[in-house]
Parts: structure tokens; C-alpha cells; sequence
């Protein structure tokens, strides 16, 4: 198994060839529902969660980017058994978070309905979570101020915070639903690139460098490519040679951009 190379191959049936505990991140936006149409492949979740858990180190993450689609007019609800299904497994769901887009672009009648503007981003984890790097991009309105407050207990009663008296920062820790404007098109033939930044956040919050990110649903390359740019290793595979074929043209461009800097 090479480092830093995506095999065009089927997920499940690659992983089975992996050693167990050799990955320390997993990010990936699998095939969800009948919302895009994904040259027509599928894959069964279940056995994949669990050669997930399988390859996945101890302390590690996956971040599991996914939405529902509509079916006579009720949501498919597959998210959230997905997300329940990891936990039956040894797992542990360690945030829910949410990827707020800047656009809609959901289908279905918007007369019975809001536009639904998000996805989720579960982030689960196996055991207790080796590394958290948070982001911290968050503009604080009172900067410059001192800390003030108090924290309520179990039983009500309330205690001063612990930080009281220490001044605020101009920027404080991000929250865990993030406004990142969606990919686009831009030239691309896949119909599901999430965004470059959102992979990037994602993997600076979870991992560190030298680390290996693995994404079994590789599609357009974006896990790599936000790999590459962050010293960081990546292991992906991908069903579909058309995308496979995309993927290594975006990585070979991204890193003939990286010698002219």
C-alpha cells in the first residue's frame, strides 16, 4: 500500500488489503441517497463503517460529511442511522456539526418547504480523540475586555468561570457549524466536490503533520490535494476510473502550482 496514490478500486474490497490501526484520519463525503448522480455507483455501508473502524488508529477520527435526500415529501432520515450505526460499533459520535453553505442548492418545491442550506459533519471517533487543533477565526465583539461570569452546575447553582479577569482576545475558537461557500463547478465533472476549504479545515482541526488521511470515496481529489498542501500523507480509492483519471489531473496541477512558489 503506497502512500500519497489513489487506487481505482472499489472501498470496502480495498480496505479489507489494509492493516489494521494504520490511519489516523479518515475524511471523506461518501455517496449519499439519490441526491447526485455518481456514474451510477453505490456502496454498502454497514461492512464499510465497520473495515472503517478496523483501520482506523486508536484516538483517530473520521469526518463524515453526508445530507438526505426527499421521498414523498419525507426526509430519508439515513444520516442520522449512519451516525447511530457508528456508535453500535464501537465508535463514539464526537461532534455533530454542521456545514452551513452560502447558497442553496438542494432540489425539491420550495412552496412546502424551506431551502435546506446545510449538511452534516459527523465527527466520530475511536475511543478518546488523540488531536484537536481547533481553528481560531472567530472575531470576538468584545475584545480587549476583561472575562466576567458565572458557569451553572448540575445542581443550579452557579460558580465564576475559571478564566475571570483575563482578557478577551481579538479572535476566539470557532464554533462547529461553519460557513463555507460550496466548490462550484469551475471546470469540474464531478457532482459532488465538497469545498478544498472545508477539506483543510478539517484536516488541520484533526490531525497533524506527517499524518496519513485516508478517503474512500475520493472522487475529484480534493482530500489530496488539501493533503499535500498541509504536509500531510494521503491514501484514497475510488470505483470510478473517469474520476480517478480527474483526481490525478487536479493533483498534478496543484502540485506543478506548489514549485512555482
Amino acid at each position: 500500500m503506497k502512500i500519497n496514490k489513489i487506487y481505482n478500486a472499489e472501498c470496502l474490497e480495498f480496505m479489507k488489503s489494509m492493516p489494521d490501526g494504520c490511519i489516523d484520519l479518515v475524511l471523506t463525503s461518501p455517496p449519499y441517497n439519490n441526491l447526485r448522480t455518481y456514474n451510477g455507483f453505490t456502496f454498502d455501508f454497514q461492512p464499510t463503517a465497520k473495515e472503517l473502524f478496523r483501520v482506523v488508529k486508536e484516538g483517530g477520527v473520521v469526518v463524515w460529511v453526508v445530507g438526505d435526500e426527499t421521498i414523498n415529501g419525507s426526509e430519508s432520515g439515513t444520516s442520522f442511522t449512519q451516525a447511530l450505526y457508528f456508535k453500535e460499533i464501537g465508535f463514539n459520535l464526537h461532534d455533530t456539526m454542521i456545514w452551513r453553505k452560502q447558497t442553496f442548492t438542494d432540489t425539491g418545491s420550495l412552496r412546502v418547504r424551506y431551502g435546506n442550506v446545510f449538511e452534516y459533519m459527523f465527527i466520530i471517533s475511536k475511543g478518546k480523540v488523540k488531536t484537536f487543533n481547533p481553528i481560531k477565526d472567530r472575531e470576538n465583539t468584545s475584545s480587549g475586555s476583561k472575562k466576567h461570569g458565572t458557569v451553572r452546575q448540575k445542581n443550579g447553582e452557579t460558580r465564576p468561570i475559571s478564566s475571570i479577569g483575563k482578557e478577551i482576545p481579538k479572535y476566539g475558537q470557532r464554533f462547529n457549524i461553519w460557513k463555507i461557500s460550496n466548490a462550484g463547478k469551475s471546470g469540474n465533472k464531478h457532482p459532488a466536490t465538497f469545498p478544498k476549504q472545508l477539506a483543510k479545515d478539517h484536516i488541520t482541526s484533526w490531525s497533524n503533520e506527517g499524518d496519513i488521511i485516508f478517503d474512500p470515496f475520493m472522487g475529484s481529489g480534493t482530500t489530496a490535494i488539501a493533503c499535500l498542501g498541509l504536509g500531510r500523507k494521503y491514501i484514497g480509492c475510488e470505483i470510478s476510473s473517469e474520476y480517478c483519471k480527474l483526481a490525478e489531473e487536479r493533483i498534478k496541477l496543484f502540485n506543478q502550482q506548489l514549485k512555482l512558489f
